[in-house]
């Protein structure tokens, strides 16, 4: 902050995750579609064995994001070394000799075998779970359970040679099972949370890889040329398989020697709640058919209210298109650190540099471009007023959640601090709302608002 207005941060805080990060993602998910794409005539080309078929299925999805992964992990560590940054916890230069932790690491092992064996359980009983595009998760999940029983035992006990305090919360989770003293209620609370949201955001974002990426595989985008419709679709679909993919990475990769561990899972259960009614299964009883939010009554879309205006038609597509690609790219910007109601470090840069919450801005604003609630094939002002009014609400949860995030981050983190107090004077979209709703109301001394 300047001394002469010391109220004033400077400057933007730098950001956790640097924006090279999420581009050899984007990179690599965009080599990986290629290949899927062009598989068929290389199989011609090269006289290779197997089926002349694009590689659309859900274990070429499944692989992309694999690889995106392995990408993004290796940049960070070969590159940007971030197992060397203090927040990681880990001293790597003073190991500790093998066997030494050997009691905390067995107790942290009980810790985390038994969180797991509990989360598969919730599965089972989730009817959800076993139905539709879960299955495909479920498979997933089944097959590589094993392996992680396996692997985690000696991960752990290589890890905790290094960590400067192997009491972490997994270890509080284990010494309450087996009886262990000095475990501690709030850290084992803290252990929940985290594994709640990777056991129910994880699931979901597997789920979900298959169907988006076979569309982008197989769309003839060619075809598409003269379709301002349709070719917006594709590219809805393609900008949508960016988020998802490594979003889907960020959720699997909490590691520890990737400085992308959960720092801490949201603590207000307001957060919680303005969370899980946007994900399924929730969110089928709020917004989905039928739902007490349901804002598509007699509603058509763009495409159908701009028929005929070719040049209109140009222009909503280009608009739609680059709120999605905001969209998209508020994930590629956490690079391996995406998820859900967590702290995993701060983001300052990509769209984070304009607005606070540009996912959330970019995805309400789609909604209301591509529904049009107040158009109505009906001609019911009542169905017009019920879906803009309900669609106002499903924009108002956001806002809330954008609220439950700011209030979490802001309590955990001096810099996020920096970050808001800066974005509320500077942020090409935050600073301007910030001043026009703090002059249609009387000061309080309140949180300036989320866009």
């Amino acid at each position: 902050m300047s001394a002469e207005n010391p109220g004033k941060p400077l400057r933007r805080p730098a950001s956790d995750v640097s924006w090279r990060v999420g581009l050899v993602g984007v990179a690599t998910l965009a080599g990986w579609i290629l290949l899927c794409r062009s598989w068929p005539a290389l199989v011609a080309h090269f006289g290779l064995p197997g089926p002349r078929a694009v590689m659309s299925g859900p274990h070429s999805a499944l692989l992309c994001m694999v690889l995106v992964g392995l990408a993004m992990a290796s940049w960070s560590v070969l590159v940007e070394k971030v197992h060397r940054r203090p927040s990681t916890g880990l001293d790597w230069d003073h190991p500790r000799r093998w066997g030494a932790t050997l009691d905390i690491s067995l107790t942290k092992i009980a810790g985390l075998w038994a969180t797991w064996l509990i989360i598969g359980a919730l599965y089972c009983l989730g009817r959800w779970y076993w139905d539709g595009q879960y299955l495909f998760a479920m498979r997933v999940i089944a097959v590589t359970a094993v392996p992680m029983f396996v692997l985690s035992l000696p991960y752990v006990l290589w890890l905790d040679r290094y960590l400067i305090e192997p009491r972490d919360h997994a270890w509080h989770f284990g010494a309450l099972l087996t009886g262990r003293p000095g475990w501690q209620a709030g850290q084992v609370k803290k252990h929940w949370r985290a594994w709640i949201i990777k056991g129910f955001f994880g699931a979901f974002m597997i789920s979900i890889l298959p169907p988006g990426f076979a569309s982008v595989v197989e769309a003839d985008f060619g075809a598409m040329r003269g379709n301002p419709v349709d070719l917006g679709s594709h590219l809805f679909d393609l900008l949508f398989v960016v988020d998802v993919q490594i979003g889907t990475v960020g959720y699997l990769l909490t590691l520890r020697p990737l400085d992308a561990h959960i720092r801490s899972g949201n603590p207000l259960l307001a957060g919680w709640l303005a969370a899980l009614i946007c994900y399924p299964p929730f969110v089928f009883a709020f917004m989905g058919d039928g739902g007490i939010l349901q804002y598509e009554y007699n509603t058509a879309g763009w495409g159908y209210w701009l028929e005929g205006h070719q040049a209109l038609l140009w222009v909503w597509v280009g608009l739609l298109t680059v709120l999605t690609a905001i969209y998209a790219w508020a994930t590629v910007a956490f690079g391996i650190r995406f998820s859900n109601l967590t702290y995993r470090g701060v983001i300052t840069n990509g769209p984070y540099a304009f607005t606070r919450h540009p996912a959330y801005l970019s995805k309400n604003l789609f909604w209301w471009l591509s529904t049009l609630p107040f158009l109505v094939t009906s001609a019911s002002a009542v169905d017009a007023i019920r879906n803009t009014v309900f669609l106002a609400c499903v924009s108002a949860i956001y806002y809330w959640r954008a609220r439950t995030e700011e209030a979490h981050l802001l309590a955990e983190d001096a810099r996020y601090r920096e970050y808001y107090a800066w974005m509320g004077q500077h942020g090409a979209i935050t600073a301007p709302l910030s001043r026009l709703l703090s002059r249609a109301r009387p000061r309080q001394g309140a949180l300036q608002p989320a866009e």
